[in-house]
C-alpha cells in the first residue's frame, strides 16, 4: 500500500495489542480492505465474498487468513470461521454495510452485531477516506497512484449492553449502538482530515 498510494494512518494505537478485536471498517472503493490489511498493527482476517476467491487470488487470500463468504445464504462455515478467529485472540474485519456504496455507516446488516455480541470482542471502527472519487490516469478503477488515502482508527467501544443477552432485540439495539458509534467516528475522522 506504501509503495503505491501514501496513507495517513491515525489513532493505530487505540487497536488493542492483544485479544479479540473487530474492525469496522467504511466501505466505498475495492481497495479499503487491502488498506487495512497493509496499515492495520495486527494481521486482519475480513469477511470477503465468495466471488474474489478464484484463481491465484483465492489461493493466496485463503492462504493469508482471510474468510470466504457466501453472502446469498446464512453461510455457517464462515460464520464458525469468524468466530474461531475471534476465539483465538484474532482481529475480524467486517464491512458492516455489507458491500461497497457510499461508505457511510448508513445501512448497517446484523452481521457485525452478532459477532461482537457472540465473541465479547470490542469493536474499533475505522474510516478510509480519500480511495473513491477520481479515478487515476493509468487504471482507472484505482485512487491515482501516490495519492494520500487517510485510515482513522477510533476508540474501541463494546456492542452489547452488558447483559450478556443475544436475543434478537439484544441484536437489534447493538446495531442501532454501533451504527450511532459508527457514525460519530465517521464524522470525527472527516473533521480530522479534512475529507
Amino acid at each position: 500500500m506504501h509503495g503505491l498510494w501514501k496513507p495517513r494512518v491515525l489513532g493505530a494505537w487505540r487497536v488493542p495489542a492483544t485479544g479479540p478485536v473487530i474492525l469496522a471498517v467504511n466501505h466505498s472503493h475495492n481497495i479499503d480492505g487491502p488498506m487495512v490489511m497493509g496499515v492495520a498493527p495486527r494481521p486482519t482476517h475480513f469477511l470477503i465474498k465468495k466471488e474474489v476467491f478464484v484463481g491465484p487470488l483465492g489461493r493466496f487470500l485463503t492462504g493469508i487468513g482471510q474468510v470466504e463468504v457466501d453472502r446469498s445464504t446464512a453461510d455457517r462455515t464462515a460464520i464458525s470461521r469468524a468466530l474461531a478467529v475471534l476465539e483465538g485472540g484474532g482481529v475480524l474485519g467486517i464491512f458492516p454495510e455489507g458491500t461497497r456504496g457510499e461508505g457511510d455507516f448508513a445501512s448497517l446488516r446484523a452481521g457485525l452485531a452478532y459477532f461482537a455480541v457472540r465473541s465479547g470482542a470490542p469493536i474499533v471502527p475505522v474510516a478510509v477516506l480519500g480511495s473513491s472519487g477520481r479515478g487515476g490516469r493509468l487504471v482507472k478503477a484505482l485512487p491515482p497512484l501516490r495519492s494520500r488515502v487517510d485510515v482513522v482508527f477510533g476508540d474501541p467501544f463494546p456492542a452489547g449492553d452488558g447483559s450478556g443477552r443475544r436475543t434478537r432485540r439484544a441484536l437489534d439495539e447493538a446495531t442501532e449502538r454501533i451504527q450511532k458509534q459508527l457514525g460519530e467516528h465517521l464524522h470525527h475522522a472527516r473533521r480530522l482530515t479534512g475529507r
